[in-house]
């Protein structure tokens, strides 16, 4: 199974080092306008597990969006 998506950092961290990961303000944006949110590989891991899927890998890409890889579990 892929899934492209932005995927959080685990940890609190900015991607310039300083203020607000990008990610948040997706994350934010998500919620407002549709109920939804951005994840961590962490969340993609247990979303994945309760569904019958493992978390493979996640592949990054130069957009905002990363390549999220699972298997059957």
């Amino acid at each position: 199974l892929l899934v492209v998506e932005t995927v959080l950092p685990n940890e609190n961290a900015s991607a310039a080092g300083t203020g607000v990961p990008f990610g948040n303000h997706l994350d934010i944006n998500m919620l407002v306008l549709t109920g939804g949110r951005e994840r961590t590989p962490d969340e993609f891991t247990r979303l994945f597990a309760a569904s019958g899927w493992r978390l493979s890998r996640v592949i990054p890409t130069p957009s905002p969006y990363s390549i999220v890889e699972a298997v059957a579990a």
